[in-house]
């Protein structure tokens, strides 16, 4: 069970996941346990992936490898993308992997810019997100996150792309709410990778911390906004916490 969470920025790029591993028979589940769901390949790549846990691990291999033997020279977003797909299928079909075992969502460098990439569970097909679809969301915690990162958009960002600090309180939020509705498999703590133009790395326990407190605060504000239009409360609302 997992929830990966994807934000393409004006300045930078965030994936997210929550950290919980479920083992099971194939139809019964047997335990659950804290995993890191996020890999940082060469301080430039950020790849956290949703299915079976080997095939995740040739996936991240594969990357890792193409980026060191520079087999993604030259090469633009768009065509970095469809050469991870056809290493990975052409890996994968070596032991018959069937079509929908493996996802993932990948931030990477490639022609002068930084990407944010969806690679679906369904085939493995990529997809870049742009201005216009600047999120993404994968894994069993999808129909909740959707909705979510769509409320977001509409409520605070619908004229562009948010800021990199913005879309880290986004992406917060909406791994927080998937984990506290999830009917189970689904829970923290909450990791967070950024990508910007000077590289990839993971966001501090400090640094997750402040944004789970913006997340607080911004819920206490619409708790205050409820008792001001029920008519219980006469004091002022008080300000959204400012995001910086």
């Amino acid at each position: 069970m997992t929830i990966l969470v994807g934000i393409k920025c004006k300045d930078g790029i965030i994936i997210g996941s929550d950290s919980s591993a479920t083992l099971s028979t194939g139809q019964i589940s047997t335990i659950e346990q804290v995993t890191k769901k996020i890999e940082i390949l060469h301080e430039q790549i950020i790849v956290a992936g949703t299915g079976q846990i080997g095939l995740g691990q040739r996936f991240c291999d594969l990357v890792d490898r193409g980026y060191s033997e520079r087999q993604f020279k030259a090469m633009n977003g768009i065509q970095m993308a469809s050469e991870i797909t056809h290493l990975a299928v052409k890996n994968f079909s070596h032991t018959s992997a069937s079509k929908g075992g493996y996802g993932a969502l990948v931030a990477f460098p490639a022609g002068n810019d930084i990407h944010l990439c969806e690679f679906s569970i369904t085939d493995l097909q990529p997809e870049l997100k742009t201005t216009g679809i600047w999120y993404a969301s994968m894994g069993s915690g999808q129909l909740i996150a959707d909705p979510f990162l769509g409320l977001m958009r509409s409520v605070f960002w619908a004229d562009g792309m948010p800021s990199l600090q913005e879309g880290i309180f986004i992406a917060t939020w909406t791994l927080q709410h998937a984990i506290d509705v999830n009917a189970g498999g689904v829970n923290g703590p909450i990791q967070l990778a950024v990508l910007t133009k000077d590289g990839a790395r993971m966001l501090s326990e400090d640094e997750l911390t402040e944004h789970q407190e913006n997340v607080s605060g911004v819920v206490s504000h619409l708790r205050s906004y409820k008792d001001k239009l029920s008519g219980k409360s006469t004091m002022p609302v008080p300000d959204v916490p400012k995001i910086q």
